[in-house]
C-alpha cells in the first residue's frame, strides 16, 4: 500500500502538490505509488527555472531501470525552483518522494485546477 499524506493534493497522473509559505507558489513531485511502479530511478530531466508550464502538459521526464515516464505539470504557471540535488541523487525520489525527492516549485498564474484529495487519490490507486 502506498503512502498518501493528508496535507497534499494529487493528480490522476500521480503527481502531488504541496503549499509553500508563498500562497501563489506550490511544490510538486511524484507520488509514492508512482515511484514504486517505476522502480529504481536513475535519471530525472527537470524543468528549467523560468519555464512556463501548463497544467496537464509534460514538464520533465523520469528514467528508471524499468522505463521512462513523463512528469506532467499539475499547475499552470512558471517554474521558480527545481530540486538540483536530483541531478546527482535521483534515487531521492525513491527514498523520500514527499520530502527530499520533490521535483520543482511553480508560481501559479490564475486559479488552481481541480486536484484530487488524498481520499480521492487513494481510491484510484487501490
Amino acid at each position: 500500500m502506498s503512502l498518501i499524506p493528508d496535507d497534499l493534493q494529487f493528480t490522476k497522473e500521480h503527481e502531488w502538490v504541496a503549499t509553500t509559505s508563498d500562497p501563489k507558489t506550490f511544490r510538486i513531485g511524484i507520488t509514492d505509488f508512482a515511484q514504486g511502479a517505476l522502480g529504481d530511478i536513475v535519471y530525472i530531466q527537470l524543468p528549467k527555472v523560468g519555464d512556463s508550464v501548463v497544467a496537464g502538459s509534460i514538464c520533465g521526464e523520469i528514467e528508471s531501470t524499468k522505463s521512462v515516464s513523463e512528469i506532467y505539470s499539475p499547475l499552470t504557471g512558471t517554474i521558480v525552483a527545481v530540486n538540483g540535488n536530483l541531478d546527482s541523487a535521483p534515487e531521492a525520489v525513491n527514498a523520500a518522494p514527499y520530502g527530499e525527492g520533490w521535483i520543482a516549485e511553480i508560481a501559479i498564474t490564475g486559479p488552481l485546477p481541480h486536484l484530487l484529495s488524498p481520499q480521492d487519490y487513494s481510491a484510484i490507486t487501490a
